[in-house]
């Protein structure tokens, strides 16, 4: 499993954005930076600058995947026929803690990897213990007997702050959920505007 090197929400200040959505983020109460300087005025950003905080905010909202994880998908990603940066998304989106967290079975995408590590989740009736892999159209993503009576999980469903997408299939009473399909830009709930065509630019400078 990947360690978290940094503390989560230090990622919203230094973005100056609720990149989750969450009432506890920092930013609500303080927009500017982390840190002495962190309220010093900020000057123009370069073309370089602007790539690389794309760049930043997207991995840090996929729970702060490592460079080397991140940049294993866009290398996919270039590969695929179609738009790269669509199927940048598409690929991040089908990682079995994204769907866990898309399914609302926990409260944040942090939660979501820890869950699946400690072996809380079955992938079509199979137990599986790695966030990283990648679901297809028509797998099933089932929790435990045991983790379908944790609070944590029975108060992640109820949580208004954040709605299923029409592209999971999510069932809270038998804590089941299912791909529907794979989806793009458009259709993923960001609380923050994301810009993956950044992100493709910075990659392939």
């Amino acid at each position: 499993m990947t360690k978290r090197a940094n503390a989560k929400y230090k990622i919203d200040r230094r973005m100056g954005e609720n990149i989750w959505g969450r009432p506890k983020s920092p930013v609500n109460k303080r927009e500017y930076g982390p840190g002495q300087h962190g309220q010093r005025r900020k000057g123009k950003m370069s073309d370089f600058g602007t790539q690389l905080k794309a760049k930043q905010k997207l991995k840090g909202y996929y729970a702060n995947l490592s460079e080397r994880q991140f940049r294993k998908v866009y290398e996919e990603a270039s590969r695929m026929t179609g738009d790269a940066s669509e199927n940048l998304i598409g690929l991040l989106e089908r990682r079995l803690d994204m769907v866990i967290y898309r399914a609302k079975f926990v409260p944040t995408v942090f939660a979501a990897r820890q869950f699946v590590s400690h072996g809380h989740v079955k992938v079509n009736g199979r137990r599986v213990t790695v966030a990283s892999i990648r679901l297809k159209v028509g797998d099933t993503v089932e929790l435990s007997e045991k983790a379908k009576g944790l609070a944590s999980v029975l108060e992640s469903a109820q949580l208004a702050e954040r709605d299923t997408p029409d592209y999971i299939e999510a069932d809270h009473k038998g804590m089941t959920a299912r791909m529907v399909r794979i989806p793009g830009l458009s259709d993923v709930p960001y609380p923050v505007q994301m810009q993956p065509n950044l992100v493709v630019e910075y990659y392939s400078r």
